[in-house]
């Protein structure tokens, strides 16, 4: 039976690279397993759990209701205006700084075609406009679009955090160093394939755009609104303390009704918007969880996980390697980081320290490195955002992106496990 898991493990994410509904392909290998196993009903068991999972479905929700109502509002387009007109005043560091802004501004904004989308329209053609290749100016905003993994709503920081029974920011205080430190690597890679490559700023200088950031009037006030939740949450974070502890629900919620406050909005629009922005983020996230969760625990009935474990157990190396490469190929190859980060969080990282390494080091790597492949995958949604902004191929982002995104691979392996 070990075999035949194997077998399905396989071809579902053979499924996923082909882009087949990433849901229904988790779901039914997961089933297919359990009935397998004979032990149908237990699958359905998981089903029900991951539904009402308290850990994850209220924080995962109200950061996307907060999301909605900070896209109604504008706020989030105040913010990526404020920080884009003063990226654009040291053209030197055009396009590193366009990385990293895009890097915070998807910590705040955590969908990564979302943000490639929200800030695309306004960096892309303003470093095109710097002469910069528009490959390269895509290349940019993609190789940002992981910044996510610093945020308390994405799914797998508090996928982690329940694993390993801590707070959400207790995982991001320990996966921050590496991460931030792997920002910088893809930074300074993607600058130095443009200098390599000829295509940095000037080096178009017939390409003439109207820079927008400089038409649009940014309210400062709006702009702090997105921020205003994550800066609560680390002040009232165990590491810093300096108010009492807050929630990601309490803190998202706040935010929500201060984005209304300072922009007058409809209250009956924010109202609604919210409560999209929940319903969207069960259906597209949580629904991601539930499917895995089936799919975790199909492997678990048929014995794979048991044998996975076990051949573990005998080499830390192929544990290590197992946790990086995995999640990033797959998340190359499918386009979505979230898949097989999340199968390998689910089935492999609760039995991290029979290995020798901590459930939070060993799932932060599985969720970084996905999100790293993803930001060089050619057929994620983010990527082709970009490259119709830049008007380019999504494969010309992916050469630029690809040596910045391995080396800061191994890079968070190398620091995290």
């Amino acid at each position: 039976m070990i075999w035949i898991g194997a077998l399905i493990v396989v071809l579902t994410f053979v499924a996923i690279i082909k882009r087949y509904e990433t849901r229904m392909v988790l779901f039914v290998s997961g089933l297919v397993m359990a009935l397998i196993s004979s032990k149908p009903n237990a699958a359905i068991d998981a089903f029900v759990a991951a539904m009402v999972n308290n850990s994850l479905v209220p924080i995962i929700c109200t950061v996307m209701g907060f999301a909605y109502v900070m896209k109604l509002t504008k706020c989030d387009s105040h913010l990526v205006h404020l920080l884009a007109g003063s990226l654009t005043r040291f053209k030197a560091v055009l396009i590193p700084g366009a990385v990293l802004v895009t890097f915070a501004i998807n910590i705040a904004i955590p969908s990564a075609a979302g943000c490639s989308a929200a800030v695309g329209s306004i960096l892309i053609p303003t470093l095109i406009g710097a002469g910069v290749h528009p490959a390269i100016a895509g290349s940019a905003i993609l190789a940002g679009t992981w910044g996510s993994t610093l945020s308390p709503g994405a799914t797998h920081n508090p996928f982690v955090a329940k694993l390993a029974n801590v707070d959400v920011m207790t995982v991001i205080a320990v996966h921050s160093p590496a991460t931030l430190f792997g920002a910088v690597i893809v930074a300074v890679a993607l600058t130095l394939v443009a200098y390599y490559r000829k295509e940095g700023a000037g080096s178009n200088p017939a390409a003439l755009v109207t820079n927008e950031t400089e038409i649009f009037k940014v309210n400062y006030i709006k702009a702090m609104v997105p921020l205003v939740p994550l800066v609560l949450l680390v002040l009232g974070s165990k590491q810093v303390g300096v108010i009492p502890a807050v929630t990601v629900p309490q803190v998202m919620i706040f935010g929500a009704i201060l984005g209304f406050v300072v922009t007058f909005a409809n209250a009956q629009d924010v109202s609604k918007q919210f409560f999209a922005g929940m319903g969207e983020a069960y259906g597209s996230v949580i629904g991601i969880i539930i499917a895995a969760a089936v799919f975790t625990k199909g492997m678990e009935l048929i014995g794979l996980t048991g044998a996975l474990i076990e051949a573990m157990k005998h080499s830390e190396q192929i544990a290590r390697f197992a946790a990086t490469f995995g999640p990033f190929l797959i998340a190359i190859l499918s386009g979505s980081g979230d898949a097989a980060a999340l199968a390998f969080n689910g089935a492999i990282t609760p039995h991290a320290q029979q290995f020798g390494f901590g459930i939070i080091e060993m799932g932060s790597t599985a969720q970084v490195v996905g999100a790293l492949g993803r930001s060089m995958s050619p057929v994620a949604g983010a990527a082709i955002v970009c490259a119709q902004l830049a008007g380019v191929n999504t494969i010309e982002l992916t050469k630029r992106n690809a040596p910045g995104m391995i080396i800061a691979a191994i890079a968070v392996m190398m620091i995290l496990l």
